[in-house]
Parts: C-alpha cells; structure tokens; sequence
C-alpha cells in the first residue's frame, strides 16, 4: 500500500506539471443538505481531471527503458488524456484503447495532446493486451497501480492544506485509484475525518468487489462514463477495505439532478463522474451530522455541450 511518504514524494515529483486546484467553500449548496460544504475543483486540472496527477506520477516513476519503449492503457478518457499529456511530458508516447461509445470530445482531447486512441467494441482489457503484446508496450494502469493512487492521493494533501479539519470526505469511486489516495491522506493526518466513496448503480464494481471479498468484473453503463470500471483493484481493494467508511450507490437521476445543482451554486461545468460526489448528498446516502464540514471532489469536467445539454434535461 502507498504511504503518507509516497504521497509526498509524488507531490514533489509532479510540482509543477499539475495545477494546484482550489478547494471552494460552496455555502449555498452546502445549506441545502444541512453542512458546511467545499469543493476540491479538479475540473480546473490541467487535461480536465485528477487523473494527471497519478499518471504523471506513474510515467515519472517508470525505469528509463520501460518509458521508452511506450505506454498503453484502458480508458473511457480522462486517463486517456491524463497518459498523452504524461507521456509527451516525458519524451515518450502513448496508446490507448478507447470504447467505441468514447465522448468524441475525450477522444479528441487524447489526440490533441499526442496519444493514439483505439477504439474497440470488444473487451477493452482483451483489446489492449493483445497490443501491449505485439508492440512491447508498458502499462500504465488508470488506477490499480501503488503510483497512480499516490499521484492521485495529492488530492488528499491539498484538501488538507485547505481546509484542515473536516468532517467527512466524500470521493467518487470508479476503480478506487482517487478514493484509495485520498483515503491515505486523510487518514494519515485526519484520523477522526471519515471518508465516504459513491458510485454509480450501473458501474458499481467496487461494492460488488466489497461485498463478495474478490476481485469482480462487469460491463458497466452510466451517465457517469468517467467511474465505469471494468474490474476492480489488487492495490485498491485493500486500501478502500482499511480506510473507507463505506460506498454507497446513487442512480443516473440522482447524478443528473446533482449535475444541474453543481453547475447552478458553484458555476463548475463537471462531467457525470465530477457530480456523482454530489449526488451522494442528494440521494442522502449518508448519515451526516447537521453542520458537519464536508469536501467533496469534483473529479472532472470533460463533457462537450451536447453530452451536458442532454444530461441536463
């Protein structure tokens, strides 16, 4: 597991290549479910999302010769980009196995900033080994990897910075990366702070893996296409076991509704997955003392207006 160290050798070793994102107290929104609220704002990330954090973390971290012989991985497109950026950062590149169903938008970020996207119908993870294979490709997981979760953990140091003494944490869960760093910073410097993971009832890998004590897999559907994970975490799973209160899941409608809120209190554009978060306060998934300080992450903002207009109703 990666340590509170880890985290911030990570910090170090992305200083500079990541923003350093606002935690936003969010009074109006916060009054409506009865606690002090903040948003930690990675939709202002650089390539849109949290995600830059663990695979620049990752690609840094890499021997020399793994780097060079170039980069593969899954994504539905946050990590994507995450990787492309990462490995241009690098002097190396990238490919990355896409659903056919992709946002075109997260399809085009990928390319702008370098990376090869291909785009399947079959399973992603068949897709990509086959190419890892035949081009002698390195991995670079999206989150069931000790560097990717303490890049991602950063998250959790900054939140801290902010605002010292909350609550509850509340992160959204695809894979458990996020959750994972984020559980290992607060719980290492905020004992008493509890953190809470959510995740879509289409795409909820992570409590079907919690409640049958395996790794599971699925096909996963949801308006949040940024949290639909295929499999769940070696590296993740005991991490969230250890340090996260517990998961909940929320439905499409419930994202939906969080979306129109997040975008009408704070004046964040967030994607399905940067509102799921949110969306545990709709639902009220959680038992929450009244007056609690609360953060919730807004993990990204990647969505082109079509996607957010349809999402919006």
């Amino acid at each position: 597991m990666p340590t509170i160290d880890d985290l911030h050798a990570a910090a170090e070793r992305i200083r500079g290549l990541v923003h350093r994102t606002p935690t936003m107290s969010a009074t109006g929104l916060g009054e409506l479910f009865g606690v002090r609220l903040y948003v930690k704002a990675e939709t202002l990330q650089r390539t849109g999302s949290f995600k830059l954090r663990g695979a620049l973390n990752a690609v840094l971290s890499l021997p020399d010769a793994d780097r060079a012989r170039g980069l593969v991985a899954i994504s539905a497109g946050n990590h994507a980009a995450a990787l492309a950026y990462a490995a241009r950062a690098a002097g190396t590149t990238a490919t990355i196995v896409m659903p056919a169903t992709a946002n075109p938008a997260k399809i085009a970020a990928t390319e702008s900033y370098g990376g090869t996207v291909v785009l399947t119908e079959d399973v992603m993870l068949d897709a990509m080994e086959s190419i890892r294979a035949e081009r002698g490709l390195t991995l670079v997981h999206p989150f069931d990897d000790p560097n990717v979760v303490a890049g991602a953990g950063t998250v959790g140091l900054e939140i801290l910075e902010d605002v010292p003494e909350p609550d509850v944490v509340i992160v959204q869960v695809g894979g458990g990366g996020l959750i994972s760093g984020v559980a290992t910073a607060v719980k290492s410097l905020r004992r008493n702070a509890l953190v809470y993971g959510v995740e879509p009832e289409g795409a909820d890998i992570v409590s079907r893996s919690l409640a049958s004590g395996t790794i599971e897999t699925m096909r996963p559907a949801s308006v949040a296409d940024g949290l639909c994970a295929p499999i769940s975490g070696v590296v993740t799973m005991p991490i969230i076991r250890s340090l996260v209160t517990s998961v909940a899941r929320v439905s499409d409608d419930d994202i939906r509704r969080a979306l129109r809120l997040v975008l009408e209190r704070t004046k964040l554009v967030v994607e399905g997955a940067g509102a799921t978060g949110v969306a545990a306060l709709v639902a009220g998934a959680f038992d929450i003392p009244k007056g609690s300080t609360v953060v919730v992450v807004a993990t990204g903002g990647n969505v082109d207006a079509p996607t957010l207009a349809r999402l919006l109703g």
